[in-house]
């Protein structure tokens, strides 16, 4: 298994250009069940998450092909052959249950392996069920997996939300496209990848209003057809980005990410002392005078994203005075405050919350990485760190970040990837 070995305290300066987001990518992918038209997807990014998704469409029977030599354009589409998600598929990665929607939707019925991913605590999907049998699904679970029927069709109705889950948002939107009648979906998530899919959607004939609020309005149509639709800059990997540039004092440019997908990100940096400026098609990050100890809250879109957490905290840990994170989103996503703690961070974890109390100089340590993110937020601790830090368990991090050495060592930092 690989290893990821840093050797810190070279500041960054360079360019590193912001792939598309993996987050986007995958309920895109899913929407190309919605038509037996191609759907094709540009800015994709090479990740082992697009990977799994791809060999679960094909699983379906749907063709996956990538007509362009770079492997950055998916073209989807074909009949669904298979109605089954299996469990050896979907187990490795949480975003494989979105298909259940889009089969649903379009054949009637599905059969999908209740799914896997981080452990970074439950994740539930009963909103996602509760939705469906909103619309008019017969629902019941079978040996770890659930059993959808609508044979007359699902049917369009008022659907609540009681948190604005991202996951449940963008399942109920694809199957909500196809249903009879009028869909409004209230108290949606607002993140910049359910805009992105909204938008696609349209593309294939759906007929959305209210894109980008937190009411969400569908008129099914009979069907969709096929389109074309660019994948957005992955927000978070500009976010981790920025962090590792703040960490060790250094001024990088990130090309093609977006001050305006970051919501709170941009403002809770600004206030530890990092400037983000928008110029020349990207975004510069540089440090202004030391790093400032804050408190924050993950909470959903525009709030502080939970995906950021681990990134942050790593930067805290050298930052001068205390910081308080308190995790609103998941209850067991502070795997990697263990691992900063072999670093020499000072760090402890009371229940939804994480007091830090920065240190001026972190040590290089063998550590493991508990998730995608905790990955990243591993490997901005390691830049800054005296000594070497070695990473293990990267198969994480590939699954959400494409080409992190490379791009970091263009940028000055000593690292790189060891095979074991």
């Amino acid at each position: 298994m690989d290893k990821i070995r840093i050797r810190g305290g070279r500041p960054l300066s360079g360019n590193i250009t912001i792939g598309g987001a993996k987050n986007a990518a995958l309920p895109l992918m899913a929407a190309g069940l919605l038509t037996a038209e191609r759907l094709v997807l540009t800015n994709v990014p090479l990740l082992a998450d697009i990977q799994t998704m791809a060999i679960l469409l094909r699983n379906h029977g749907v063709a996956v092909a990538t007509p362009g030599n770079d492997g950055r354009t998916l073209s989807i589409g074909g009949p669904i052959a298979n109605i089954e998600a299996p469990y050896d598929i979907v187990r490795k990665m949480r975003a494989s249950f979105l298909v259940l929607g889009p089969i649903l939707a379009r054949t009637g019925e599905a059969r999908v392996s209740l799914p896997g991913g981080c452990q970074i605590g439950a994740r539930p999907v009963d909103l996602h069920l509760k939705g469906l049998e909103q619309l008019g699904a017969e629902i019941r679970l079978d040996a770890g997996y659930v059993l959808a029927s609508a044979p007359q069709g699902l049917q369009g109705a008022t659907i609540v939300l009681p948190f604005p889950s991202v996951g449940a948002t963008e399942n109920l939107l694809m199957a909500a496209s196809l249903a009879n009648g009028q869909t409004i979906l209230a108290n949606a998530a607002r993140e910049p990848e359910i805009t992105n899919l909204a938008e696609c959607l349209v593309a294939m004939g759906a007929r959305i209003a209210g894109i980008g609020s937190d009411r969400l309005t569908i008129e099914g149509v009979p069907c969709l057809h096929g389109a074309t639709h660019a994948i957005i800059p992955d927000r978070i990997e500009t976010g981790s980005y920025a962090c590792a540039a703040a960490i060790t004092g250094g001024a990088v440019h990130l090309r093609g990410g977006r001050a305006d997908h970051l919501g709170a990100v941009v403002r809770t940096l600004a206030e530890a002392g990092v400037e983000i400026r928008e110029e020349d098609g990207g975004l510069s990050v540089s440090r202004r005078n030391g790093l400032h100890g804050i408190d924050f809250i993950t909470e959903p879109y525009p709030g502080f994203p939970t995906d950021m957490q681990a990134q942050l905290m790593a930067l805290m840990s050298v930052a001068e005075g205390a910081s308080m994170i308190t995790e609103n989103i998941f209850e067991d996503r502070f795997g990697h405050a263990a691992e900063l703690r072999r670093m020499g961070a000072n760090i402890k974890v009371h229940g939804a919350s994480a007091i830090i109390r920065g240190t001026p100089m972190l040590s290089g340590a063998p550590v493991m990485a508990s998730d995608l993110r905790a990955s990243f937020g591993l490997i901005v601790a390691g830049l800054a760190a005296h000594g070497e830090t070695t990473v293990n368990r990267v198969y994480h991090l590939d699954r959400g970040y494409e080409a992190v050495e490379q791009k970091l060592a263009a940028c000055g930092a000593d690292i790189e990837r060891v095979a074991a």
